[in-house]
């Protein structure tokens, strides 16, 4: 699946500002509360979950990408979350430069391996320098939403 076809304005932030990787998952945990998709409640259970998965292993990829990802009860469908930070987030990545494109997966906890492929296209996607030029350059949610169309097109 795409992540064009799943993102919407809502569901995007930039810029995503944060000291470190822990208050981005923070941050990225409460955007899907802004866009309707859960109750505040539940943001602080989808933190501790990416929380926990972040402490296996880091999700910081390279080239200022990082896909901190977890499975919880509780939702039916996956929640995607794009964080933009032009000036980067600390994450433990791979090659030790900061993440400047997060995107957050919540997975329902029942579909979990159905969302294997989704990561792996979105990583696929966040492997084109273009892509990570582009996205980074977004001043807004929408903007972000139009560039992941046209190059997802």
């Amino acid at each position: 699946m795409k992540l064009a076809d799943l993102i919407t304005p809502e569901l995007v932030e930039v810029p995503l500002q944060a000291a470190d990787k822990w208050e981005a998952l923070r941050v990225l945990a409460r955007v899907p509360v802004r866009a309707g998709r859960y109750p505040a409640a539940f943001a602080t259970a989808v933190e501790q979950a990416l929380v926990l998965r972040e402490q296996s292993m880091t999700t910081g990829m390279e080239h200022g990408i990082a896909i901190p990802h977890a499975a919880v009860d509780g939702i039916d469908e996956l929640i995607p979350i794009l964080g933009l930070s032009p000036l980067g987030v600390p994450f433990q990545t791979l090659d030790g430069q900061p993440a400047r494109i997060v995107v957050g997966l919540v997975i329902p906890r029942s579909k979990k391996l159905q969302h294997i492929k989704t990561l792996a296209e979105i990583a696929r996607l966040l492997s084109r320098a273009d892509v990570r030029e582009r996205l980074v350059r977004c001043a807004s949610p929408a903007e972000a939403v139009r560039a992941l169309a046209e190059l997802q097109a």
